[in-house]
Formats: C-alpha cells, structure tokens, sequence
C-alpha cells in the first residue's frame, strides 16, 4: 500500500524545480546542471549510487537523471530501490547511458525506468524529455519565477533574452545571449575553449575551438566600454576566457 503523505511529498510545488543528476563523470554532471539550470530547475549532483540513493530519500527530488555505469553500486540497482520504496516510487527516472544495446534499453523500461537517453546525447534533448516525464507525471509544471541578472551597469532579463548595458539595450544574437548567460551564471572562473564549446554549444556540435574566439569578440564590442582592453570578459592568455564580475561593482 502506498503511503498518501509520502506521495503529496514528492508532489509539492516547492519540490517540482528540484532535479538530482546521478553521475559519475563530472564534466557531464555540469553540462547538465547548466542545461537544466537555465531552464529554472534547481540541480542536486552525486557522484555515486549510494549517495544518489541518500539524496533521492532526504532531498524528495521532482526527477532523477541516472548513469548506469556508477562506481559501487550501479545504476539499475539504484533504479529498482527508488521504485521499490513507497516514499520515492513515483519520482519519473531518465537513464542516460553509454549503453544502446536494444536489450539494455528494455531492462531499464522494465525495471521502471521512465525514459533512456543514451550517450553523446544533445543537452536540450535531454532537458525536454526531463520536462516532459515530470508533466506525465505531476500534471503541468508551474512556471519558474522570473529570472534577472542586475548588477552594475549590466542587466539581462532571462525570461525575455533583453539586455542592457548602462540602460541601454544591445541586441545579441541568441548564441551570444547563451554564451553571457553562461558566464554571468558562472562569473570569476577561467574556462578553456573547449570547455564553453561542451558547455555553451554543446558535446553534440561540430565546430572550431576558434569559433568561441569570434563570439567573444562579438560579445565584447556589446557590452564592454572599450572591446580593444575589455574589463568584464577577460582573456588569460594560454588558457581561455572568465567573466570578471568584480568589475561591475558591488
């Protein structure tokens, strides 16, 4: 029989927002948090099975993104333990795996799986089968609250893809609105080209690491005072770019 107060539990509307991303790799455990983090969700993270497990009974997340091939204990056992506890058998289950075989894919549908996403996978695929298992099973999603970045002379409305510098606003091409959403949402911090390719375009396109270079520099002449000794994105030399945010002021 299952227990009514643990069900209205995992449905409340505080806890919708909440997604535990159960992965080994950390560089796909951070291309996902940022994927599903601008789409409003708050991102819980483990590393391992049994602390997945752990957080899946203390946190009572809205949904859980689970490797199979987890150190420890692996993926499928964690599956059949959520479905299998009467607290957490209704939280929607997405497998993203390495694994294709056909005859994998069945074993995690049939052990309760909700949804299996295999590896390269494309980051908004991803976040949209998300969204759509928690829908089938919470009923529609309530909206995120309105998200803004305000902090000096640099404003972005999320929601409506505006910015404005000094009050004024600067139209950016929806790549480049991506790459400054990134940024401001992961300030003072170096990243290799490479690493904002994976993270802002995703694992799944092919281009040149120097395509980030063209972007910058087209970001830079919207938003900084003087794109030729830029303040805000900032090259370290050897390495790759960082969004000095202290520039902006308090």
């Amino acid at each position: 029989m299952v227990n009514p107060s643990a069900d209205r539990t995992v449905a409340q509307p505080v806890e919708r927002r909440k997604v535990l991303v159960i992965e080994d790799e950390r560089d796909i455990r951070e291309l996902v948090r940022v994927h599903l983090g601008a789409e409003g969700f708050q991102v819980l993270e483990a590393a391992d099975g049994e602390l997945g497990l752990a957080l899946v009974k203390r946190e009572r997340p809205a949904a859980v993104v689970l490797d199979l091939m987890l150190p420890g204990l692996g993926g499928l056992e964690v599956c059949r333990r959520i479905r299998s506890s009467e607290a957490t058998s209704r939280v929607p289950v997405v497998i993203l795996t390495a694994r294709s075989a056909e005859a994998d894919k069945v074993v995690g549908l049939e052990i309760g799986a909700d949804d299996y996403v295999t590896k390269p996978f494309s980051p908004r695929e991803l976040t949209a089968r998300v969204k759509a298992v928690m829908r089938r099973a919470y009923g529609q999603q309530p909206d995120a609250p309105q998200e803004t970045y305000q902090r000096g002379k640099l404003r972005i409305d999320f929601d409506t893809y505006e910015v404005y510098v000094s009050g004024e606003r600067v139209e950016l091409s929806l790549r480049e609105f991506e790459l400054l959403r990134f940024f401001v949402q992961h300030p003072n911090r170096v990243y290799e080209r490479g690493q904002l390719l994976e993270l802002v375009w995703g694992p799944d396109t092919f281009v040149e690491p120097r395509t980030i270079d063209v972007h910058i520099r087209r970001l830079r002449r919207r938003i900084e005072h003087d794109d030729s000794a830029p303040e805000l994105i900032v090259t370290v030399r050897g390495v790759g770019y960082m969004f000095d945010e202290r520039r902006l002021g308090p």
